[in-house]
């Protein structure tokens, strides 16, 4: 059995709370990784920034869901029916635990839904996991 190669995920974090993402990023340093990091406020951003191709591949998108402009649902709509961006790899990282909105994300071909109050704003826990993910699983390119 061949191992991969390790894979340097770029991670686009499409998140408004500006406490929320310099807690991420804080973790980020914490644990050392090396991923490239690239912050925006909402979906309208996320997608020039995925249009422009300024974040190279593989990539992987945490993505908190109730934010201006173009919220989550809208955003994973906007990415899901665009023939360039349909492959996109998205984690839903919200305060939402709204039933209906975890559906319709999960419905979007979401990897994961993690709800920001179970972190008890320790964001390391959600990046050991995405550090075991893109480790483990092949992303597309």
């Amino acid at each position: 059995m061949t191992e991969q190669p390790y894979q340097q995920v770029s991670i686009l974090l499409v998140e408004d709370d500006d406490i929320d993402a310099m807690s991420i990023e804080r973790s980020i340093k914490k644990m050392r990784l090396a991923n490239p990091l690239v912050r925006v406020i909402d979906g309208v951003e996320a997608l020039a920034v995925l249009h422009n191709d300024s974040i190279p591949k593989p990539r992987i998108v945490l993505l908190d869901l109730n934010m201006p402009r173009m919220g989550g649902l809208e955003f994973l709509e906007a990415i899901r029916n665009d023939e360039k961006l349909n492959d996109t790899v998205v984690f839903v990282l919200t305060t939402s635990q709204s039933e209906e909105e975890i559906y319709e994300a999960y419905k979007k071909n979401i990897a994961d839904y993690i709800i920001k109050s179970s972190l008890s704003q320790d964001f390391n826990q959600v990046l050991k996991f995405l550090d075991h993910y893109w480790q483990l699983v092949v992303l597309p390119s």
